[in-house]
């Protein structure tokens, strides 16, 4: 009677595996895959069933045939129109919208950028369901971990809606596989649009020769510590010998020394680097919040009771405007 039981949970659990299906909306800008998708794959892939990516933008078929290779995807769709430049979320909803009634899907998932954090609320709202966001860790189907109060607590969160619209912390999930895969590509054909109540003007993007903070393997960020923007060269020498991002606490941003596309944290980006290097940041639990799954954190401050000590690694107390070109010198 046991083992019949067992069995009969056993053979449970796999059926609701195999009903499981999952809409992931892959980040890019139309000419390469944004990293972040390949966290949200593994995400998917964790919850079960067959794994689909949709592709939206505007010339965008090179970026299909890059997700159709990525480990763990069954299927691709391609959605690719001029109507979908600047990849508004006003336009793109109606698109995931309408894959989710075509196939059913039972998820729907995207990465907690900027983009995802604006699409999913609007994805949610329209299916009636109430989204769960910057998931950390897939329990089962309707089962998610979440981090709250800037990253200081968990929270596990059951979902009994029909439809579970997620958003993904990348920095939580291993990135699936770019190699490997051979998912089929499907064009989808586009809902009809409402291209009357916004319309993509252009765009400016800072360049830079360094990595790019969120996915960089090496990061050097700055705080109030650093006391001027021009202060900041001391850390783009030390960024340059090590190949490295360079972010910045909210204190910096706030204080005007550097633009807010650098910020880490709660409220700026979520950085999970090989080596992270807090120069001059004390280490407000929102900092923190955006850093802490570092691999190896090593904190530069003057003060010895600055909190970035408690989660450091390696810890150098020193005036940073003489270790930080010490050691640019002695790499």
């Amino acid at each position: 009677m046991i083992s019949l039981t067992r069995t009969s949970l056993r053979l449970c659990n796999s059926i609701n595996v195999r009903l499981q299906s999952t809409l992931v909306f892959a980040e890019h800008d139309n000419k390469k895959l944004n990293p972040i998708t390949l966290n949200a794959i593994t995400a998917a892939s964790q919850i079960g069933g067959d794994v689909t990516c949709l592709v939206a933008g505007s010339s965008c078929a090179e970026v299909a045939a890059e997700v159709a290779k990525a480990v763990g995807v069954s299927k691709v769709l391609l959605a690719d129109s001029a109507d979908l430049e600047g990849f508004l979320p006003e336009r793109l909803t109606p698109i995931i919208l309408a894959s989710q009634k075509q196939f059913n899907f039972t998820h729907v998932i995207a990465g907690a950028t900027a983009l995802g954090k604006s699409l999913m609320p609007r994805v949610a709202a329209k299916l009636d369901v109430a989204p769960v966001n910057d998931i950390i860790a897939v329990q089962s189907a309707d089962t998610f971990v979440r981090t709250i109060y800037a990253g200081n607590a968990l929270q596990t969160v059951k979902s009994s809606d029909p439809v579970k619209v997620i958003s993904v912390r990348g920095t939580s999930f291993e990135a699936s596989s770019a190699e490997g895969g051979s998912a089929a590509t499907e064009s989808l054909p586009l809902p009809q649009l409402d291209t009357t109540q916004s319309k993509f003007l252009g765009q400016q993007l800072s360049k830079s020769e360094r990595p790019e903070l969120s996915s960089a393997k090496n990061v050097v960020s700055g705080g109030r510590g650093l006391k001027s923007g021009e202060n900041f060269e001391l850390l783009y020498k030390l960024a340059d010998k090590l190949n490295a991002a360079v972010g910045a606490s909210r204190a910096a941003v706030d204080a005007g020394y550097v633009p807010n596309d650098m910020q880490v944290g709660q409220t700026g980006k979520i950085v999970a680097p090989e080596l992270y290097i807090a120069v001059g940041i004390s280490g407000a639990i929102q900092h923190l919040a955006g850093m802490k799954d570092s691999k190896t954190i090593v904190a530069i401050n003057k003060d010895p009771e600055a909190p970035i000590f408690q989660v450091a690694d390696f810890g150098l107390v020193a005036d940073l405007f003489k270790a930080v070109p010490e050691l640019t010198e002695k790499l």
